[in-house]
């Protein structure tokens, strides 16, 4: 073969180089478009949150007629994800910043961080110290996505 030829050629020596030149076109442009629509239709944006890494302490008194707990340590906490639950509480307790719910009206800051505390009593938040009841406390995303148990106490 000639090297003219090579570069001179009739209809019959064509390569196929135009049809693998579209098909990688159509590939591309469908996978822009599939990146393009996720982002456009929110699912980009669904980041699943996780709960917060943070350590809690309890604290029950000799009488069992008063319940504290403690953030330890760890990741700061907004409250407003928070709530107690339990069969040691007559009703959740869904507003950890109301002071009506705590003994002495003291209750979690908006932002809860190491060293912040709350105290459950019988007379305020309804506190059922039976053996085998626990309180829970819940943290659940904003928005409701996902929800998990931070801590629980049971007592004996």
């Amino acid at each position: 073969m000639k090297l003219t030829e090579l570069f001179t050629s009739d209809d019959e020596n064509r390569a196929v180089s135009p049809v693998i030149g579209v098909i990688l076109m159509v590939a591309i442009t469908v996978i822009l478009a599939a990146v393009i629509g996720t982002f456009v239709l929110g699912l980009g944006d669904q980041v699943q949150q996780t709960s917060p890494n943070a350590q809690w302490d309890w604290q029950n008194t000799s009488n069992a007629d008063e319940l504290t707990i403690t953030h330890e340590s760890g990741d700061t906490v907004q409250a407003s994800t928070l709530s107690f639950t339990g069969s040691a509480l007559t009703s959740d307790i869904t507003d950890v910043t109301a002071g009506t719910n705590f003994k002495g009206g003291n209750a979690f800051p908006s932002e809860i961080g190491a060293g912040d505390s709350v105290t459950l009593t019988s007379g305020d938040s309804s506190l059922s110290d039976g053996s085998g009841n626990e309180v829970r406390l819940v943290w659940q995303a904003e928005g409701g996505g996902s929800s998990s148990t931070l801590t629980t106490y049971e007592f004996e």
